[in-house]
């Protein structure tokens, strides 16, 4: 489990075909403290685990599943990415329940500044938009965020500029794909609400 603030950034510097899935080398700037092999960490809000470690560099995998459903697969080699370790008990949770499960990819559609924050409107794909709830929490490319504008298929964000120099989120440009995770709650406060309630037909 996470809680949606970055720790760190790295960079991707090799991706490469393992089995059915592959395998990302990423580099940060300064090695992360006691990161073991068999740790979870999220990458881009996408829960991997790292299976080796030498100095300022890890290995992570990807399933089959994971190269589907994000945007890990596809990033350029040399864009930077969010990192965030597991959650331990004890720790603060700073920004909301995050799972690391990705459950769409969208688009950012549009940026507008606003004062010394920015405003970043992103498209979302059908399936994310029972859980677009203004002020409702949203993890973008693994990053904790508050939703202060919706409509169908689309949701806006507000970005402060400590968010936009402690992630990535200030890399991306219109029409660049991001890593969508919706409100674990939600989603948990959907499905028996269906379940007690179904629907016909």
């Amino acid at each position: 489990m996470f809680t949606g603030i970055i720790q760190a950034t790295g960079r991707l510097e090799r991706r490469e075909p393992s089995g059915a899935g592959a395998r990302l080398t990423i580099a940060t700037a300064r090695p992360l403290a006691r990161l073991a092999v068999g740790e979870s960490i999220a990458v881009n809000g996408a829960c991997l685990t790292v299976v080796r470690r030498a100095g300022t560099r890890f290995m992570a995998d990807l399933s089959p599943e994971t190269l589907t459903r994000t945007t890990l697969g596809r990033l350029p080699i040399g864009r930077r990415l969010n990192l965030e370790r597991a959650l331990k008990l004890g720790d603060r949770l700073g920004g909301h329940v995050v799972q690391g499960h990705v459950d769409a990819v969208g688009r950012l559609e549009a940026i507008t500044p606003n004062g010394d924050w920015l405003a970043y409107r992103f498209r979302a794909p059908r399936a994310v938009w029972p859980y677009l709830v203004e002020k409702g929490a949203i993890a973008v490319d693994g990053v904790s965020l508050t939703v202060f504008a919706c409509r169908q298929g689309s949701f806006t964000v507000a970005l402060i500029p400590h968010t936009l120099a402690a992630t990535t989120l200030a890399d991306l440009k219109p029409g660049e794909p991001v890593n969508l995770e919706t409100d674990v709650l939600l989603k948990q406060i959907r499905t028996m609400l269906r379940s007690r309630h179904p629907v016909v037909g």
